[in-house]
């Protein structure tokens, strides 16, 4: 049975595959038109060498992909690369989605201290599903001494 978590990220991945924003240019936007008619293989062929090329971004784009297994085979452990990649510098969704990962220990040994870190950076940039997951771990003492205080 899935949690609450896990349900809340697979319809947020959708989400945000097909809602990334008009302001990007280019092969990106294109790679989103491409998601929104459900071309997802389309898709991954114009964000793959933006992501290689070190976009953000386009990281993020291919860490859901290979989340949900759309257009390519799913891959948890390429997830976590590409999400890994985009976190690392400072893209508040690839942060949330590298926690998710690491909470769940899907492709990676579950951590919370890892999950955590990702879940704050996500946090301290707005994101409001990390801060909404740090307080649930700080109210349930998950990863860390429980703590309502925090946890509010």
């Amino acid at each position: 049975m899935k949690s609450w978590k896990q349900k809340k990220f697979g319809a947020l991945a959708v989400l945000l595959l097909v809602s990334a924003g008009s302001v990007h240019a280019g092969e990106l936007e294109d790679g989103i038109a491409a998601a929104e008619r459900g071309d997802f293989a389309a898709a991954h062929r114009l964000w793959r060498p933006l992501a290689e090329q070190g976009d953000p971004r386009a990281q993020y784009q291919l860490g859901l992909l290979y989340t949900t297994g759309r257009g390519v085979p799913q891959d948890h452990g390429k997830a976590a690369h590409w999400h890994g990649k985009a976190a690392l510098q400072g893209h508040a969704d690839a942060q949330y989605h590298l926690a998710l990962i690491y909470d769940w220990g899907e492709a990676v040994p579950r951590d919370y201290a890892k999950s955590l870190h990702w879940y704050r950076k996500a946090a301290e940039q707005g994101h409001v599903d990390a801060q909404y997951n740090l307080g649930v771990s700080y109210d349930d003492g998950q990863g860390v001494p429980q703590d309502f205080g925090k946890a509010l």
